[in-house]
């Protein structure tokens, strides 16, 4: 059979080839394009036929600098393709403008064009940047009105600017002295030259190549962040010195940057006014002002996240939240590069801070000096203690995560931890842990075993006055469940042997299965389908069933798949895509269905979910999770004070607990601001804070 099918293969290629080339023969195109066109109709490697594909749009003349009312063709080599175009940054379809002559150029333009023809694959897109020649090129012309500079590639010549912040040897902004009037076109740019010898306050004229260049980002930069507008520099003169700066742009006042949309036309429109992705870039390289900032998340690495004093933030703390439709795009990171700097959520800046916008790690950030910031005012924000008061006929139950826990964790973060359980929280009766690490933590030695990593915190309490907690897991197999190498991360639980008991039974392994039979989990603890593809190189949820005052309980700790891998909200892929969520709702899908199968076992079971979910209250992983079946108490939280982490200024729930319909009623939830908000210095235990909730078990 095999050496038939080969047999009819061939007979069909000399067939493809034979009719292609004859018909190529007599087109009128040229032979690079009858070669390209067999090329694309030969078989591939596993035997089967390609498709002919359009061949891609060509520009004449090539794109570039021109005179104004010049005409560009475009055309293609595929014979009767119909080419579409668009002049204005926009994805090309059939539906956008059909080529039929000459376009005339008048002012800067990006044409982007498709070739389209039946019954073939339509070409790639093609982009053509054509610029206006012009006697004398400012900044602003550079910069253009958009994310992309027109001049991309092209070489420009004694560009005039004033140094307004130098970044280090090699990299300095420098700012338009004769600005236009328009708004959409940045007045400031990154110059490149190593060394190039300037300082602040340097007329200088600045000759080289103009680059799209990504600066500072994460592993992918490439593929995720928007560039800066660079000039790469062959020679810079200084034609003056000690001149004084152009008036800063103060934010919130001259310009007010849009306050919940980030983008919602993927780039096809530069609204500085609507989107503000666009708003930032509309002030790249630029001097601005933010007026009596509000700091609205704790210093990190090196950067403060403020908005203009005459925003509003939206949590009790002074902080802002997300919601569905809301980003909070007006925030925006002071850059002073001084990771010593102490400023938690809620603090504010008395007076004005200076500085140029720029963009790295994802986003837009203000480059400013350290001993340059006005005086810091502290926020009244401070610690809380829970609301929740223990009751004998009542169940405490928490969720906390404690960011990559383990025997090896320095004393002053088990001290933090444990006063926090023992204060703060009021010594729950039951606390699902994540993040909780083998005993050498991040050392690749393959122990997964954390039962000296639970002692060391356990210790603790009880040193502080606390209960002597039990601690019970599963280990993973060694290196199955991501986080931190080496460390093997799990989740696991915490329980006050003298409220609330452990049901007796086989504790589970790696990878079996728990089940529900009898009234009782099969397995206690067990992991629930630890084999199953949703939970690949990711934690496996832990069920362990508990009696409280001669009722049982069933509680599930999770800790779903982190959102690595995502686009970022100000990244060059808009909207962005959220890679992580297929794999959280795979998760969100078997857990709910092991909550669904006890429930037809036992209709009225008391069963809690909890831990970090690693998405929000309104994501489509939660509402898969919750179901018909569950109540996620998190909902319940006043939206002043709905956050458990803060990312990059923006507060948001990660941390959730969901209890049965049945014990909703009779359920209280409390999120313990203890430290999303504020830095060690502070008392901050985790990146997260923990969330408590208060049950009568019926």
């Amino acid at each position: 059979m095999e050496k038939q099918q080969k047999k009819t293969f061939s007979l069909l290629l000399i067939l493809v080839m034979t009719f292609g080339l004859f018909t190529l023969s007599n087109a009128n195109v040229s032979n690079a394009a009858k070669i390209i066109w067999v090329k694309e109709n030969i078989a591939n490697n596993n035997g089967t036929l390609t498709r002919e594909r359009v061949q891609d749009v060509k520009a004449s003349p090539a794109p570039g600098t021109v005179a104004p009312g010049i005409a560009v063709t475009l055309s293609t080599e595929t014979p009767d393709a119909t080419v579409y175009y668009t002049t204005d940054g926009t994805t090309p379809t059939e539906s956008t403008t059909k080529y039929t002559g000459p376009i005339t150029i008048k002012k800067a333009v990006q044409i982007k064009a498709i070739a389209v023809k039946m019954g073939l694959e339509k070409s790639e897109i093609a982009s053509f940047h054509f610029t206006i020649k012009k006697d004398v090129i400012s900044i602003h012309d550079i910069q253009g009105e958009g994310h992309y500079s027109p001049y991309e590639g092209q070489n420009v010549k004694n560009i005039v600017g004033i140094v307004n912040f130098v970044a280090d040897n090699n990299n300095f902004y420098m700012q338009e002295l004769t600005p236009d009037k328009n708004d959409k076109t940045a007045e400031g740019i990154l110059v490149y030259k190593k060394p190039h010898g300037v300082k602040v306050g340097d007329v200088v004229k600045v000759s080289g190549q103009v680059k799209e260049w990504v600066l500072e980002g994460y592993e992918d930069k490439l593929k995720t962040d928007l560039p800066v507008t660079e000039i790469n520099a062959s020679d810079i003169q200084v034609t003056a010195s000690n001149q004084k700066l152009p008036a800063p742009v103060v934010i919130g006042k001259d310009r007010i940057p849009p306050a919940e949309v980030i983008d919602n036309d993927s780039f096809s429109v530069f609204d500085p006014e609507e989107d503000g992705i666009d708003f930032y870039e509309s002030l790249e390289g630029m001097l601005i002002q933010i007026e009596n900032a509000k700091i609205v998340a704790p210093q990190k690495y090196g950067e403060i996240v403020v908005i203009p004093g005459t925003m509003e933030t939206n949590t009790k703390a002074g902080g802002l939240h997300i919601s569905e439709n809301d980003f909070n795009p007006e925030r925006i990171a002071i850059d002073i590069n001084d990771k010593s700097f102490v400023a938690k959520m809620g603090d504010r800046f008395e007076g004005s801070v200076k500085g140029v916008i720029s963009y790295s790690y994802s986003n837009f950030k203000v480059l400013s000096k350290r001993e340059e910031l006005p005086k810091l005012v502290q926020g009244s924000n401070e610690r809380e203690t829970t609301t929740i008061i223990p009751t004998r006929k009542k169940l405490t139950i928490a969720s906390y995560n404690i960011e990559n826990f383990s025997a090896q964790t320095d004393d002053a973060k088990v001290i933090r931890l444990a006063e926090a359980i023992v204060k703060n929280m009021k010594q729950p009766d039951i606390i699902g842990l994540v993040e909780v690490q083998d005993n050498d933590g991040p050392t690749d030695s393959g122990t997964t075993d954390a039962s000296k990593s639970a002692a060391v915190l356990i210790t603790k309490i009880k040193s502080l006055g606390g209960n002597e907690y039990i601690f019970t897991d599963i280990a993973p197999e060694d290196k199955a469940d991501g986080g931190e190498p080496g460390g093997n991360i799990r989740v696991g639980f915490l329980y006050n042997p003298d409220r609330v008991t452990l049901m007796k039974g086989t504790k589970g392994t790696a990878t079996q299965a728990v089940g529900f039979q009898n009234n009782k989990l099969t397995l206690t603890p067990g992991r629930i389908e630890p084999t199953n593809p949703a939970f690949h190189s990711s934690r496996k949820p832990l069920a362990a069933q508990f009696k409280f005052n001669g009722k049982d309980v069933i509680v599930v700790a999770n800790h779903f798949n982190s959102k690595g891998g995502d686009d970022p909200l100000f990244g060059k892929v808009q909207p962005p895509v959220f890679y992580s969520e297929e794999q959280r709702i795979k998760m969100a899908n078997v857990v709910n269905s092991f909550v669904k199968d006890i429930q037809s076992k036992k209709k009225n079971a008391n069963i809690v979910l909890l831990g970090d979910f690693n998405d929000f209250e309104f994501s489509n992983t939660l509402l898969t999770l919750r179901g018909k079946e569950l109540i996620n108490m998190i909902e319940k939280v006043p939206a002043k004070e709905r956050y458990t982490y803060n990312h990059e200024g923006n507060a948001q729930v990660l941390d959730h607990i969901f209890v049965s319909n049945n014990m909703a009623a009779n359920t209280q939830v409390n999120i313990l601001h203890i430290n999303s908000g504020f830095m060690e210095q502070h008392g901050r235990a985790s990146d997260h804070d923990p969330v408590l909730i208060q049950t009568l078990v019926k």
